[in-house]
Formats: structure tokens, C-alpha cells, sequence
């Protein structure tokens, strides 16, 4: 798999109890996928072939804390209120 892959982080979200958050990976050729921690699995992708899937699963599941710790730090908020003229 090429290394020029871009990786985005939701803020963690709540649902029964239960706390996750969307890894979403892009790269310059338009293909994508997005996947979910902690269970560390691709829930769609666009392009990328089943051995690359697993590659980005097995990508979140040996940075599962760092990518936590990412989505920890996101804060919705901040994002609309971010001056870009700055």
C-alpha cells in the first residue's frame, strides 16, 4: 500500500453506554474508507482493495491508542468557530 494516505478523526461519539469514534482515510487518487474505534474495522470503502482494507484495520488496531487519544483532543466546535483568515 502507498504511504501518501491522509487519515481524519471524529470527535468520539456515545451510544448506549458506549464510546467510539470515524477514522476516515483518503488518498490523492479520490479512494477512501471509513472505519470505527475501537473495534478497528472499515465499515465502507471506496477503491481500496480487500489486502489494503485489512492493511487500515491493522493500521487502527496497532495505533488505537494514539488515534483515541486524537479523537479525544477533536472539538466540533472549535472546528466551525476556526478563524482560517488567521
Amino acid at each position: 500500500m502507498q504511504d501518501d494516505i491522509n487519515m481524519q478523526v471524529t470527535q468520539p461519539f456515545e451510544k448506549d453506554g458506549k464510546r467510539y469514534a470515524f477514522v476516515r482515510f483518503t488518498d490523492e487518487k479520490g479512494r477512501s474508507a471509513e472505519g470505527r474505534i475501537p473495534e478497528c474495522k472499515i465499515l465502507s470503502s471506496d477503491g481500496f482493495t480487500g489486502e489494503e482494507v485489512e492493511a487500515l484495520e491493522r493500521y487502527m488496531e496497532e495505533n488505537l491508542a494514539k488515534i483515541k487519544k486524537m479523537a479525544a483532543g477533536v472539538r466540533l466546535l472549535d472546528a466551525f468557530m476556526k478563524d482560517d483568515n488567521k
